[in-house]
């Protein structure tokens, strides 16, 4: 931590990362809010690419939520079944679907998001920033809580949404909206767990484990 503490020039060092992956979209495949909604909630504790591969066929079973709404769980199933917790996720998906009715439906802030079952701040975060509207958080997925104590952002912590709070301490509200899915960007393309490609990170004059090695 003794990169970032007490200096007041977050935004300036984070810079390159946001200018490299803002706008970026998330590497889950949607082409409407409901998809991207109801792709969220199945990715929890999954991998994108699978969410990806069942995503088609679900979509064209399940186009919106009015639909979905006279769906049952087991109508779900031979959709889902490939999916982590599916069984859960299912009525998770059931109930969103019956309580909102219909796309135009769906929240757009923070807490009426997580409100609904299956989405956590992290899913709420993701939605938000792919929805372009002013950020409430700063998305945390599991390549940010490895990333960013890595780079010297934050303490090490499990919970996402620690690493979050830390970051929402540390960094100015004006970037909360681009520089979580930077930072998984990151993770998932330069900063892997090993043999991180350190002299391709836009920021790797600024982070702790680079100067560490060198």
């Amino acid at each position: 931590m003794e990169l970032f503490e007490n200096t007041n020039n977050w935004a300036e060092k984070l810079q390159p990362l946001i200018d490299k992956y803002k706008g970026k979209k998330h590497p889950l495949d949607y082409e409407n809010l409901y998809q991207l909604m109801v792709a969220v909630i199945l990715s929890a504790q999954d991998s994108d690419v699978n969410i990806n591969k069942i995503a088609p066929i679900f979509f064209a079973q399940f186009p919106n939520l009015e639909i979905l709404s006279t769906a049952t769980i087991e109508d779900l199933f031979p959709y889902v079944s490939k999916v982590r917790n599916f069984n859960t996720k299912s009525s998770w998906l059931i109930e969103i679907a019956q309580i909102l009715k219909n796309d135009k439906n769906i929240p757009s802030n923070l807490n009426d998001l997580i409100a609904l079952k299956g989405i956590g701040r992290k899913s709420a975060n993701v939605i938000m920033r792919e929805m372009k509207v002013p950020a409430e958080g700063i998305i945390a997925d599991l390549h940010v809580i490895r990333v960013a104590p890595r780079v010297g952002l934050c303490e090490e912590a499990k919970d996402g949404n620690k690493v979050e709070k830390q970051l929402m301490q540390l960094l100015p509200k004006e970037i909360w909206g681009e520089i979580g899915m930077a930072i998984s960007f990151l993770g998932r393309e330069i900063c892997r767990p090993t043999n991180p490609r350190c002299t391709d990170c836009p920021i790797q004059n600024e982070c702790e484990y680079t100067l560490k090695t060198i």
